[in-house]
């Protein structure tokens, strides 16, 4: 749900304030579109109007949470900063929005992270634009030598498991208190400074053994 432009949007981005309000009170569980509509000031028929069911005050909530994150990563995109500087504030400025809210309160972070492990489908088209954004950052730091050796898929790959902590919102959750900035920007100069498709020795050629 972009941001509103018409009354129905602007009644949907009311509606989603709500729901997320409830949801931080009560838990995700205890979100019923009854409830809401109760909360709301408005009969079940009148909340059926701006959401058809419940998937699509889901799909909407997820574009409300989504939308301060996706508004970083277009405008890292669009800055004309280069790769390795590009590559740490996509996964930096994130960080920060997603640990401050952390911060804030937990147990509603918490139920968000749950909340959006149980309705992946919403989600799934954010977590694909992120990786989408991030292969145009993995392009151009190939255009400048960068990754040698790899396909962008392969170093896309790569690239989420070595910052998996700063953008997995799960592992991010049980390792926050040891994140930084500092250390993520030292893990993204080690990702330009070391990752390519070249063996290097640390690859087995007959099976795992003791050195």
């Amino acid at each position: 749900m972009a941001r509103p432009r018409n009354d129905i949007e602007a009644g949907q981005e009311r509606l989603v304030e709500i729901a997320c309000a409830m949801i931080e009170e009560r838990g995700a569980h205890a979100l019923t579109m009854q409830d809401l509509a109760s909360r709301a000031g408005m009969s079940s028929a009148n909340l059926y109007r701006y959401f058809e069911g419940k998937d699509a005050l889901l799909e909407a909530m997820a574009e409300y949470w989504f939308r301060p994150k996706v508004a970083v990563m277009e405008a890292v995109l669009a800055s004309d900063l280069p790769p390795r500087r590009k590559m740490y504030e996509f996964f930096a400025r994130r960080f920060v929005l997603i640990r401050d809210a952390w911060r804030a309160d937990p147990v509603a972070h918490q139920t968000y992270m749950e909340l959006g492990e149980e309705y992946f489908e919403q989600v799934r088209s954010y977590v694909d634009l992120a990786d989408h954004y991030l292969c145009e950052i993995i392009g151009e730091a190939m255009a400048e030598g960068f990754f040698a050796g790899l396909e962008v898929d392969e170093a896309l790959s790569l690239v989420n498991q070595m910052v998996a902590p700063y953008c997995a919102l799960s592992t991010m959750t049980m390792a926050m208190e040891r994140l930084s900035e500092d250390k993520l920007a030292r893990i993204i100069d080690a990702v330009f400074d070391g990752l390519s498709g070249v063996d290097r020795g640390a690859r087995s050629v007959s099976g795992l053994r003791a050195a």
